[in-house]
C-alpha cells in the first residue's frame, strides 16, 4: 500500500471520506476492509480509522464475513434532496397512474453530468427485469430517459458523452455520433424518445420530456417493458400524457428550477 499512501498525501479527510463511500456501488454492495482499500489506494490503517468512524455516525453498517455496507444515516440525508424529493412527490400520482395502465415499469430520471440518475421506479411482480434502480445511474446514450435527457442538454454535455466512448451494452447499442444525432433530432421532433434493447437485450421503453418552469427539461418519464408484450409507439400517448401532467403540475407549483 506505499503507492496508495504517497497518492493520498495532502488530500483531505472529506476527500478520503468521499473514496470510501464511492468505493460501494449496485455490484458493490458490501466491501471487506481489505476491498475498501485496494479500491480506494488508502493505507489499511487510514481505511480502518475512517470506516470504524462512519459506523460510529451511521454512514457505514458492519455486514456479514466482517464486511461493510452503506448506511442508513446516507439515505436519510438523501431524502432530503430537495430537487429529486419535490420532483418525485409531483410526479408519483402520474407514475401511478401510468403504472395503473400499463402494468410495466415506470421510470422517473434526470441528468447529473453525463448520466441518468433515476429518481424513482414502479415495477410490478410482471414486469420486465432492468438495470435501472432508484438512486441509480444509467449512460445517456442507451437508454430511452437519458436520450430525452441529452437531446435537450447543452452541446457541451453532448459532446462529452461522444467524446467519452459511448459503451456498446448490446448489439443494438447505438454508439455512432452519426446515428446517435439523427436520434436526438427525432427525440426533439416528435416530443418522445425509444430504446429498443439497447441497455438489455429484450428490454424495450418509450420515454418523454417533463418541463419545468421557464420551458427547460428538468426529467424524463418513460415506461419500459419486454419486447414482447406491447407496441412502443402504441404505449407513446400515455406516456406523453403522464409527462405534460407533471409538467403542469411542476409550473403551477413552481417547485422545480431548471437543471
Amino acid at each position: 500500500m506505499a503507492g496508495g499512501s504517497t497518492q493520498w498525501q495532502g488530500r483531505s479527510v472529506i476527500s478520503k471520506v468521499v473514496s470510501l463511500l464511492d468505493a460501494f456501488g449496485p455490484s458493490t454492495p458490501e466491501l471487506s476492509l481489505g476491498e475498501l482499500a485496494g479500491i480506494t489506494g488508502l493505507p489499511v490503517s487510514t481505511t480502518y480509522r475512517l470506516a470504524s468512524e462512519l459506523v460510529q455516525w451511521g454512514g457505514l453498517e458492519r455486514a456479514d464475513r466482517a464486511g461493510y455496507r452503506i448506511g442508513m444515516r446516507l439515505w436519510e440525508l438523501g431524502t432530503l434532496a430537495p430537487r429529486g424529493r419535490t420532483l418525485r412527490d409531483v410526479a408519483l400520482p402520474f407514475m401511478q397512474d401510468l403504472y395503473e395502465a400499463t402494468h410495466e415499469n415506470v421510470h422517473l430520471a434526470v441528468r447529473e453530468g453525463v448520466e441518468a440518475l433515476y429518481v424513482d421506479t414502479i415495477s410490478g411482480h410482471g414486469s420486465v427485469p432492468t438495470r435501472s434502480r432508484r438512486g441509480g445511474r444509467l449512460p445517456l446514450h442507451a437508454t430511452g430517459v437519458g436520450k430525452v435527457l441529452l437531446a435537450h442538454a447543452p452541446p457541451e454535455v453532448l459532446a462529452a458523452v461522444m467524446n467519452g466512448g459511448m459503451r456498446r451494452y448490446t448489439p443494438y447499442t447505438v454508439v455512432a455520433p452519426g446515428h446517435l444525432r439523427r436520434a436526438l433530432a427525432e427525440v426533439r421532433r416528435n416530443g418522445v424518445a425509444y430504446a429498443r434493447e439497447e441497455m438489455s437485450l429484450g428490454s424495450l421503453s418509450v420515454a418523454a420530456p417533463v418541463v419545468g418552469t421557464g420551458g427547460t427539461v428538468v426529467a424524463a418519464l418513460a415506461v419500459v417493458l419486454d419486447q414482447g408484450r406491447g407496441n412502443l409507439r402504441r404505449l407513446a400517448p400515455a406516456v406523453r400524457t403522464a409527462a405534460i401532467s407533471t409538467s403542469r403540475a411542476l409550473r403551477e407549483q413552481r417547485l422545480i428550477s431548471p437543471l
